[in-house]
């Protein structure tokens, strides 16, 4: 008995030492770590694609690479973020492209170009050719394109109604707010709206102070969720496509091998995809939200738009001095109305 029970000890005490000596490959820690900076709240639809980017990694690399996901702005805002990417301080990021480096990196928001969700599948497609723009413009700054996350199209919100908000060549009589782009304001002018550039966190104070009688360059959950106790309006003019871009640092990527590189670029592509899917579902939710907030929604046909996409396509012209003429002819040979 007294030599079983010493034997007994001896296996516990051998599968112990085992225990301690070999490596546990499914707790081992990880070769990587990679931060990634979002700019929307944690329960944002943005957030929790830039989570499954993070997972998928960690799964198809046994726990080499792991993603740390930050949203919210809390590696700092989307302009800062994308200056450190350039530094290689910050190694990914799912954020709204700042144009202070490269003022073309606003081509993706020119107004008027995509007309409905199935356009934006093709327009934002990584053999597409905004897609390989971007990336070219970019990569000069030392920075990868992966791929783009749709949020939806953009309309006005406002606090008084617009005049005939489908007859571009008629005074609106609104000052809506707009983010700083010269895209921004070309479109909305040309619609007949007049413009302020206010900072997105004042939004809400300007159309409750009447600092801006409406507002631009958001889209209905946004709209929705920021404003949703001022609005009276909403005209859902699907004129620009909101989209954030997943970018990594060229300094990270660099580092990565040739498998790494395609399992993070294949996750962030299957996010663009998905995301047209959940913005289309997510739009129609919310503009049924803002009526069942009492917001007066107005919503349009394609052929009621057409008047409103031909008057803003043809300011793309102007946009030449800013973006060079060869970028915007590019543009035009792609997405001008055939």
């Amino acid at each position: 008995m007294q030599k079983t029970k010493k034997f007994a000890m001896m296996v516990i005490l051998s599968a112990l030492v085992l225990f301690l000596i070999v490596p546990n490959t499914a707790f081992a820690d990880p070769e990587m770590v990679l931060r990634f900076a979002g700019q929307v709240p944690i329960e944002h639809t943005a957030t929790k694609l830039m989570q499954q980017v993070a997972d998928e990694v960690k799964e198809k690399t046994d726990g080499r690479i792991v993603i740390e996901v930050y949203p919210a702005n809390q590696l700092g805002d989307y302009t800062l973020v994308y200056e450190e990417l350039i530094r290689g301080t910050i190694d990914m990021a799912a954020i709204s492209v700042p144009s202070q480096f490269d003022p073309r990196l606003e081509v993706t928001y020119i107004n008027c170009f995509v007309r409905n969700f199935d356009d934006a599948k093709k327009v934002f497609a990584s053999d597409g050719w905004l897609f390989k723009k971007m990336d070219e413009l970019s990569a000069r700054l030392g920075v990868k394109l992966l791929g783009f996350q749709v949020e939806g199209f953009i309309g006005i919100g406002s606090t008084k109604p617009a005049n005939e908000p489908l007859n571009p060549d008629v005074d609106k009589g609104i000052l809506v707010r707009i983010p700083n782009m010269d895209v921004y304001k070309l479109g909305a002018e040309a619609m007949g709206y007049h413009t302020v550039t206010v900072p997105w966190a004042e939004v809400y104070t300007a159309l409750q102070t009447g600092v801006a009688d409406g507002v631009d360059g958001m889209t209905p959950t946004a709209a929705y969720t920021m404003l949703k106790d001022v609005l009276k309006y909403w005209y859902d003019l699907n004129y620009s496509v909101e989209n954030f871009n997943y970018m990594i640092s060229m300094k990270t990527w660099e580092k990565l091998s040739e498998g790494d590189r395609q399992i993070i670029a294949d996750a962030c592509a299957k996010v663009t995809d998905m995301s047209i899917e959940l913005a289309k579902a997510d739009q129609e939710k919310h503009l049924e939200l803002m009526r069942q907030q009492g917001i007066e929604v107005h919503t349009y046909t394609a052929e009621e738009l057409l008047p409103i996409f031909t008057k803003v396509s043809g300011t793309w012209d102007q946009l030449k001095e800013k973006f060079t003429p060869e970028l915007i002819d590019d543009f035009k040979n792609e997405y001008a109305p055939k």
